[in-house]
């Protein structure tokens, strides 16, 4: 048997002399998304198709994937972090797990206030956090904020999602930051005193208002729409909350570099891309959210449910995150579970 020597000095003759040709690296960018594979796979074909350059993704929940991204440090492979609320994105960059990038394509296609200020995330599909209620027991002109559900006439017809889901932290934390502290914790004992019924997901909430459990609650928009796909006539209806005042709440799904990215070129080029104008209906429609790009019109799926004319609450979503832990706190004492 040829010793390692000989063999490496063969080799490296045959390389000079042409006889053996190396093999490309192939061109590939890896992500870690806490989107399911139908959300994410069809940007993901169009991106490869465009660029030749493969994705290789793994799904999980958000604090698996930031987990993860922990304990791998600068051996991990992801190149990119996509995940939904922009509180999972705001503890991501607190973590140290994603790099601050900025390029003139990105601050064209995104928003100010849907971005991260250090460009550590960006902002990719946008959905609100509004009123829903019983059509047939209950006048639009009869709401108005989310305040309001707090007003005694709506004590026992108030359904609320608990307050461990995430999307119910991030609303409490911007509105800490659009209203104040003491606003914002007279807001929630007032809801409290309404003893609301109190479901673990926002489907709940729907069901327990079409079923007569309860009159109006607070939904993530693309709920709603999953409903009104199935049945049309499902009886709940959508009513967009502070539109004389800050605007609805709204969130995102997002992306970020990570800080060990070993494809970080390719991570940003689908970071682009996924905020691009040919992709964002392709990443925004399949969950019936909006798009983020400000030249892309939602689809008319989406407009012909609850219209685009709405107001958005124009306040950072890095607050989101930031106060996250303060609305976690303002809650339990409120006694919201």
């Amino acid at each position: 048997m040829l010793k390692k020597s000989i063999l490496k000095a063969l080799l490296v003759g045959a390389l000079g002399m042409g006889l053996v040709s190396p093999v490309s690296a192939e061109e590939v960018v890896n992500v870690y998304s806490a989107r399911i594979d139908k959300l994410i796979k069809p940007a993901f074909d169009a991106f490869t198709e465009e660029t030749g350059i493969k994705v290789r993704f793994t799904t999980a929940k958000a604090p698996v994937l930031l987990e993860r991204l922990r304990y791998e440090g600068r051996h991990t492979e992801a190149d990119l972090l996509i995940t939904v609320d922009a509180g999972n994105l705001w503890h991501a960059a607190n973590a140290g797990v994603l790099q601050g990038v900025k390029t003139p394509t990105l601050s064209t296609n995104v928003p100010e206030n849907l971005t991260d200020p250090e460009g550590k995330w960006y902002g990719l599909t946008v959905r609100s956090r509004t009123i829903v209620y019983s059509p047939e027991r209950v006048k639009p002109e009869e709401l108005s904020t989310y305040e309001a559900l707090g007003d005694p006439k709506w004590k026992g017809r108030l359904c609320l999602r608990t307050s461990k889901k995430v999307y119910n932290k991030s609303l409490v934390a911007t509105m800490i930051a659009s209203a104040g502290y003491d606003e914002t914790a007279k807001v929630l004992e007032n809801w409290m005193k309404n003893e609301p019924i109190i479901h673990p997901k926002d489907s709940g909430v729907l069901k327990a208002i079409a079923a007569g459990q309860c009159d109006v609650g607070i939904v993530n928009t693309y709920y709603l729409g999953r409903e009104l796909k199935k049945n049309p006539n499902f009886p709940v209806a959508l009513f967009w909350a502070n539109q004389e005042g800050r605007g609805a709440h709204v969130n995102i799904s997002g992306a970020g570099v990570t800080k060990h990215a070993k494809n970080k070129a390719n991570a940003i080029k689908l970071l682009e891309f996924l905020s691009s104008e040919k992709a964002q209906n392709l990443f925004a429609d399949e969950n019936m959210e909006y798009p983020v790009n400000p030249k892309v019109s939602a689809s008319s799926l989406v407009t012909k449910w609850w219209g685009d004319d709405f107001k958005m609450d124009q306040v950072n979503l890095r607050f989101a995150g930031r106060f996250q832990a303060m609305a976690t706190k303002f809650m339990k004492r409120a006694g919201y579970k």
